[in-house]
């Protein structure tokens, strides 16, 4: 039996017209702009991102202790360390472990739950740290990695995009962490703490949360709020706010009252209770009041109420603005340091 074989006719093809590769190409050749991009940020980062292990004590009579993990990484070269703060507070004991194989036992020199932010110390110098960028840069769509230890699988790497900027997310203590990052970088449980780097290798952001069940929605605590509170965790283990003594609940204000006063503002917080001697006592304020500004700036809620009673406020003498009842009250007050938790 013949078998025909019908070709495509055309001019033979000469070996010098197609010449065969004499030697595979280079991997550098192989990789596109954004892997290299990526692969060489891991490289330069990924040996100053740590695996956090902390033991906490049981809420029972058990003298058995629990254990929970996160990440973090090296930011300065004399052993300073950024986590979370759902991830070290109250631990019993805290140990890292590198990259390279080396595990120590960390301090705890200060946490903040209230922009889930904690400062570690471990008792080594490294060149190899993770520098803080500029989150105020940040661009939506722009590329980002993140490196973590998710679920105990250390130096894990995803890559994403900034998804939104300006997000508020709140924290365990119930404040708003406002300026707060989205990205569709993974994140599962143990990424908790790691940075979150740009494509030159800065940190912009530290990976805080994610949104359970859905997929692609995570956040991250942007690094200029982290440099906001790092120097202050450092110095005092703490960060210092201002308080005024008040306990209350957001308020749609009456119409009659907000052209009456001619306030800029629908809502206020009403003043649910006052504690004993505290400036809101001094000041004059009583339950039942509608807070609807605070030093000149109008309030219109809670959250309003938190940003603006910062560290620089305490001591400082200024007023307080309240509906009670048909009248609009200016009263000075003096606020007062948060207690130290």
């Amino acid at each position: 039996m013949t078998t025909h074989l019908n070709l495509v006719e055309g001019e033979p093809v000469s070996p010098k017209q197609s010449p065969l590769p004499t030697s595979p190409p280079a991997d550098a050749e192989l990789l596109d702009a954004y892997s290299r991009t990526v692969s060489g940020v891991v490289e330069r980062v990924a040996p100053a991102v740590v695996s956090v292990e902390v033991h906490h004590r049981r809420r029972s009579a058990s003298p058995r202790e629990t254990q929970g993990a996160g990440s973090g990484f090296v930011f300065t070269p004399d052993g300073f360390i950024l986590t979370n703060s759902h991830v070290a507070h109250g631990a019993t004991r805290t140990d890292v472990a590198f990259p390279d194989g080396r595990r120590m036992r960390a301090e705890l020199v200060g946490d903040d739950p209230d922009t889930d932010l904690a400062v570690l110390r471990v008792d080594v110098s490294s060149q190899l740290v993770g520098p803080l960028g500029d989150s105020a840069t940040l661009r939506v769509g722009q590329i980002v990695i993140a490196i973590g230890n998710p679920l105990g699988f250390h130096s894990t790497v995803t890559a994403g995009v900034v998804s939104a900027l300006g997000r508020s997310f709140r924290s365990v203590s119930g404040r708003l962490i406002d300026n707060v990052i989205q990205t569709d970088a993974a994140l599962n449980p143990g990424n908790s703490g790691g940075p979150l780097l740009d494509s030159r290798g800065s940190v912009v952001g530290v990976n805080t949360a994610v949104i359970l069940p859905a997929q692609g929605i995570c956040f991250a605590v942007a690094v200029n709020t982290v440099k906001l509170v790092v120097g202050q965790l450092i110095a005092f283990g703490h960060v210092r706010r201002a308080r005024i003594g008040v306990g209350g609940q957001n308020v749609s204000l009456p119409r009659l009252a907000v052209r009456a006063h001619r306030l800029i503002q629908p809502s206020g917080v009403l003043i649910t209770t006052i504690e004993s001697g505290s400036p809101a006592a001094r000041a004059g304020l009583q339950p039942g009041d509608i807070i609807v500004a605070f030093d000149g700036q109008p309030v219109h809620g809670i959250d309003d109420l938190h940003r603006l009673l910062t560290g620089d406020r305490i001591g400082s003498a200024t007023t307080v603005a309240a509906v009670r009842k048909a009248e609009r009250l200016e009263l000075p007050i003096t606020a007062a340091e948060t207690a130290t938790p």
